[in-house]
């Protein structure tokens, strides 16, 4: 059942129209004292059902269709994909808007960089590029860092330093300080080189050498260490280096 929040809010006025229309829907089981963004306050966003979530993205009237009706439909629409749709794929929800549509397709794909890679197995170097690759437009070196359990699948990425233009300065502590918290069996650990060149310096060397020596003693298996640009990587297992 959907509640509705009346547009006849003066009494006088209320008692010489018909007060059966309704301004604007809420979703499915939220009242006045509980839309949706007083209960992402009080309680966050995990007490939230996906359609109340929609709800908050959304955050608009469609004229002639009702918003709870639009919110089913891009959930179901949503619930289809086996990937993340593209704009023209959510265009054609009748109410939704390329507008809409292109802050949604963001926002997933967003989400999915930051939050979403947990659980992936890492199997080969393209793997880990395709998780962190799209770091690579950054304009300063990213050493970035990926916690992996014993099916190699990952438990957490995390950016463990931003440097200079063309240079970071890493130390292992940093590197494994986080992993040791997850219970890491194995990392893989990447950086960008905002001048596109993916050819490891001296000191990239030296520092895969640091890495590989503190896990060694730490009972961490170093996976590859990836250097990487917008369209190419190189890897130090597949060049023999780990």
């Amino acid at each position: 059942m959907i509640e509705y929040v009346y547009s006849c809010i003066n009494p006088v006025e209320a008692a010489k129209q018909d007060c059966q229309a309704p301004a604007f829907p809420l979703p499915r089981g939220i009242g006045a004292a509980g839309r949706p963004r007083d209960r992402l306050l009080e309680a966050g966003p995990t007490a939230l059902s996906d359609q109340e979530l929609l709800s908050i993205l959304l955050n608009a009237r469609v004229s002639g269709k009702n918003s709870g009706i639009l919110e089913e439909e891009l959930l179901n629409k949503l619930e289809q994909e086996p990937a993340i749709p593209s704009v023209k794929d959510l265009s054609v929800i009748a109410g939704l808007g390329e507008s809409k549509a292109f802050a949604i397709v963001a926002m997933l794909e967003f989400g999915r960089r930051k939050w979403g890679v947990a659980g992936t197995r890492i199997k080969n170097p393209q793997d880990i590029f395709n998780t962190i690759r799209h770091y690579a437009d950054r304009r300063q070196e990213r050493f970035i860092c990926l916690s992996l359990n014993g099916a190699h699948e990952i438990l957490a990425v995390r950016v463990v330093t931003i440097g200079l233009v063309n240079r970071t300065i890493i130390h292992p502590r940093e590197v494994f300080a986080d992993p040791l918290l997850d219970r890491a069996s194995a990392v893989c650990v990447a950086h960008n080189h905002p001048s596109g060149q993916v050819q490891p310096s001296q000191e990239d060397d030296e520092i895969t050498k640091r890495l590989k020596s503190a896990a060694d003693i730490l009972g961490i298996q170093l996976v590859d260490h990836i250097i990487f640009s917008n369209s190419q990587y190189y890897s130090y297992l597949i060049a023999g280096k780990i």
